[in-house]
């Protein structure tokens, strides 16, 4: 259902830079770090509670990268400070918390996007 709703939210954003972005989605840790192995993104779009575990062990393999790396926006219903500051420990850049705006999403996504050229 989260990732619906994403998918829903990014389909109509009058945003230009999302509207003919491509989604590649994950249900799982072990399908997001295939998906991470097998190619190239812009942003990460990381739910921290997922079947298999913890989003955030994507996040810090993905921290622990050399060179660039993609922005992590990490998105959950956990929204203690403690669980903030743990995703942000893990290296994601910015925290949403459940339930959040369409403005809100779109908005975490641009920031995190270079300036378009």
């Amino acid at each position: 259902m989260n990732r619906a709703l994403v998918r829903a939210i990014l389909a109509r954003t009058a945003e230009p830079r999302l509207r003919s972005a491509e989604l590649v989605e994950a249900e799982t840790v072990a399908a997001g770090q295939a998906a991470l192995a097998s190619g190239e993104y812009d942003v990460i779009l990381l739910d921290v509670h997922l079947p298999d575990g913890s989003g955030l062990a994507i996040a810090q393999e993905v921290s622990a990268w050399p060179g660039a790396r993609p922005p992590i926006v990490a998105l959950t219903a956990a929204a203690l400070p403690r669980e903030q500051a743990a995703a942000l420990d893990a290296g994601c850049d910015t925290f949403l918390a459940k339930p959040y705006t369409s403005s809100e999403l779109v908005g975490a996504i641009v920031r995190l996007l270079p300036a378009p050229a």
